[in-house]
């Protein structure tokens, strides 16, 4: 099954039209305000649907994202797979089954009245040729389908997933094309939710390793990312300056109120702040020191102490099974000796 993009927002899907720069200005920055908050049970639903189907291949899973809006967030809280097939060769060969997507959410609807369609994910884990024609078939079900692209290998601790809504966008001979905008998007759970993913972990953690290795490795992690995110604003304010891109001043005026909160390094009052807190940091390492060192001491003296008395024990013990063997030899001697005389 495969379908062309319409060449306008009108024809698509009964949206205006877009006729100046302006209004498509306004447009995006609609879109962009949105957040796509993703539900774990989602993230488990797509990963078990890629294990049984491409695991280990180069393909890709499809499936529609269930859930509903509220407070201009788009909440995904359900999905179900589809049957899915493209060419690996042909990138305009593909296959999806509509039937059993409209089957299965009517079923899914008889659960859950509330959950309606939002949109569709897929694995990528890149945004292909084909996604686009893909999209054209949710807009059938809802006005803006959003699509989630869930990356099921992760190579840093990020949001595994990336989000985006689809607009008409203007170009130079005043004629319209369809593309995606990348949205903002995020892990989200309801508190019963938390509870089952807070048990699952429960179930995955090493019971080898103490909870202090655990925090370093979560802060390890988390310097990680920040590092990331550093160096991609640094990359695009690189890029802004060199006039590879056109600054957008949303970006710039988050960026400046980034630093806004930095504190002042020069400031005397916080020079002196932070100096007690790394003293009083220091001196608590170094009593953990003192203490570690005295108990380690205190478990060496034990051990000896122990190791002596154990010795001296088995030594006493010897000592009384000789003097018993001698008393027995004596005995023996004397009885011997008394049948003896007795004879003669």
């Amino acid at each position: 099954m495969s379908g062309n993009a319409p060449k306008t927002a009108a024809a698509a899907g009964g949206e205006p039209q877009l006729d100046s720069l302006s209004s498509f200005a306004s447009v995006a920055g609609l879109v962009a305000n949105k957040i796509v908050v993703v539900h774990p049970i989602v993230l488990l639903s797509v990963v078990d649907h890629y294990n049984r189907v491409a695991r280990g291949t180069s393909r890709r899973v499809v499936g529609t994202l269930l859930g509903e809006i509220s407070d201009g967030e788009v909440h995904v809280t359900n999905s179900f797979a589809l049957p899915f097939e493209e060419d690996p060769k042909d990138p305009n060969v593909w296959y999806l089954d509509r039937n059993y997507h409209e089957h299965l959410y009517h079923m899914f609807k008889k659960v859950n009245t509330r959950e309606r369609i939002l949109g569709w994910y897929s694995t990528g884990p890149q945004v292909r040729m084909t996604d686009l024609e893909i999209h054209e078939i949710f807009r059938r079900y809802t006005p803006n389908p959003v699509y989630v692209i869930v990356d099921i290998n992760p190579k840093d601790s990020v949001v595994p997933t990336k989000a985006y809504y689809s607009f008409e966008q203007p170009t130079s001979d005043r004629a319209f094309r369809r593309t995606f905008v990348h949205v903002a998007s995020t892990i989200g759970a309801l508190e019963a939710e938390e509870v089952g993913v807070e048990h699952l972990l429960r179930d995955l953690k090493n019971a080898s390793t103490s909870t202090l290795a655990t925090r370093v490795a979560d802060k390890l992690s988390a310097l990680k990312l920040l590092i990331g995110k550093i160096q991609e604003i640094y990359a695009y304010l690189q890029d802004a300056a060199n006039k590879k891109l056109v600054a957008n001043p949303n970006i710039m005026y988050t960026i400046q109120d980034i630093f806004n909160l930095l504190p002042d390094l020069s400031d005397p009052y916080l020079i002196e702040a932070f100096t007690i807190q790394a003293n009083d940091t220091m001196l608590n390492l170094y009593l953990g020191s003192v203490v570690r060192s005295v108990l380690a001491l205190h478990n060496l003296i034990n051990n000896k102490v122990e190791n002596k008395r154990a010795s001296e024990a088995k030594k006493e013990k010897k000592e009384d099974e000789a003097t018993e063997e001698k008393k027995k030899e004596t005995a023996s001697n004397d009885t011997k000796k008394t049948h003896k005389e007795g004879s003669q």
